[in-house]
């Protein structure tokens, strides 16, 4: 899975860069095509020469070579490159990354992926626990780069607990595993809603909801990964995307939602509902703005067009349909009632009583539910891996139907 793969190796100044060498050579071994590049602070940890030997390349460490006016080309590195792998990575570097401060050419070539970034942290298990460290992971796994969590054990300073850099065999395994994954949709339309809808009630205001979009966006990404012709139908979200497999759609309203919906559904294998549409907008539309100092002002609502229930009630085999759930009581039931009634394959539920869960943030809680009564409870994770996880539950029913 990894013959003829292009893969960056960015090494900061960490003591487990003992372990590269290892990772290297498997690679190598899996056909991989391995360029190294390090900070100098890594240069006290493993020898460029080493790697070099390893590796087959020149390994780069300054981005010029004063004697000779050379360049190494950071811009260039991030074009060719299939995959960005950095191990280990620092405090010192994660801050970096996060900042855009670019003083050397590891942080430089980061800033210039064109492709899939693995960010490998390894550090005393202090400074891995500290609030500024874990806000800079979670920064960088909002920008879309994958993060691989530090092993528990003993560390260099004496001390035990999370800070051990992944061991190089299960980064090859990672590696594989994503590789495997990314033609698993090719060939499917996959169309895909996200963020809130925004009724208007005059020119000036509007009955919205939190939604941020976070969750459809990382939906949408993650099927354009994975090979996926994209439609994202999005309400109002400041969220930005520019993969050219994706074929962003924006509404405000629920009905502009639901016409959109309607237009592109028949050509979707497909589709995920991931918007927060509004159930109900105001029956009337006042074309001026309603002043203040009218007293008692009331405002009459109706509901919304039922996008879900609409296309269950359209759906053609072998079409899968899944839809979200955000409960605050009786979560299980409401689902599951909510599954059978749409005629949707799967369900995923959201509980706004689990903690980081919520609106505007940029981790999530589901349970996954099919027709079939299994429950597939998951655990707090970035949305990105939430995302790959329904995509998951998605190819077992997308086999099952063929």
């Amino acid at each position: 899975m990894l013959k003829d793969k292009k893969i960056v190796l960015g090494i900061t100044g960490s003591i487990a860069a003992y372990k590269i060498p290892f990772l290297v050579r498997l690679l190598i071994k899996e056909g991989a095509e391995v360029r190294v590049i390090m900070t100098p602070a890594a240069v006290d940890f493993v020898t460029p020469l080493t790697l070099s030997t390893l590796s087959r390349n020149t390994v780069v460490v300054d981005p010029f070579k004063v004697a000779t006016g050379e360049w190494n080309n950071h811009v260039e590195l991030g074009m060719w490159a299939d995959a960005m792998v950095f191990a280990p990575v620092t405090a010192n570097t994660l801050g970096k990354m996060v900042n855009g401060i670019a003083d050397n050419f590891v942080v430089t070539a980061y800033l210039s992926a064109k492709c899939p970034v693995f960010i490998v942290p390894a550090m005393d298990l202090d400074m891995y626990n500290h609030p500024s460290t874990q806000k800079n992971i979670s920064t960088l796994k909002s920008y879309g780069n994958i993060v691989v969590e530090p092993q528990t054990g003993e560390l260099a300073s004496g001390l035990s607990g999370p800070g051990r850099m992944e061991e190089p065999e299960n980064l090859v395994t990672l590696l594989k595993s994503y590789f495997q994954k990314q033609n698993d949709f090719a060939g499917r339309t996959i169309l895909v809603t996200a963020g809130p809808t925004y009724e208007a009630i005059d020119p000036v205001r509007f009955i919205g909801n939190h939604s941020s979009g976070k969750m459809g966006f990382a939906i949408a990404a993650e099927a354009a990964w994975r090979g996926a012709s994209v439609i994202l139908v999005s309400g109002p979200s400041c969220n930005e995307i520019h993969h050219p497999a994706i074929n962003r759609i924006n509404v405000v309203s629920a009905n502009e939602m639901f016409s959109a919906c309607l237009e592109h559904f028949p050509t979707a294998d497909i589709t995920i509902m991931a918007a927060a549409v509004a159930d109900f907008t105001p029956a009337k539309f006042s074309s001026e703005k309603i002043k203040k100092n009218q007293q008692d002002h009331s405002l009459e609502m109706k509901p919304t067009p039922d996008i879900l229930k609409e296309l269950g009630s359209i759906k053609k085999p072998p079409q899968i349909l899944v839809g979200f759930a955000l409960e605050t009581e009786n979560e299980i039931p409401n689902a599951i009632e909510k599954l059978n009634a749409k005629n949707l394959d799967l369900i995923i539920l959201n509980s706004l009583k689990d903690s980081g869960a919520g609106f505007n943030t940029n981790t999530n809680k589901v349970t996954i539910l099919d027709k079939s009564g299994r429950i597939n409870r998951g655990e707090l994770k970035d949305k990105r891996e939430v995302a790959a996880d329904i995509f998951d539950a998605v190819k077992a029913l997308f086999s099952d139907t063929k």
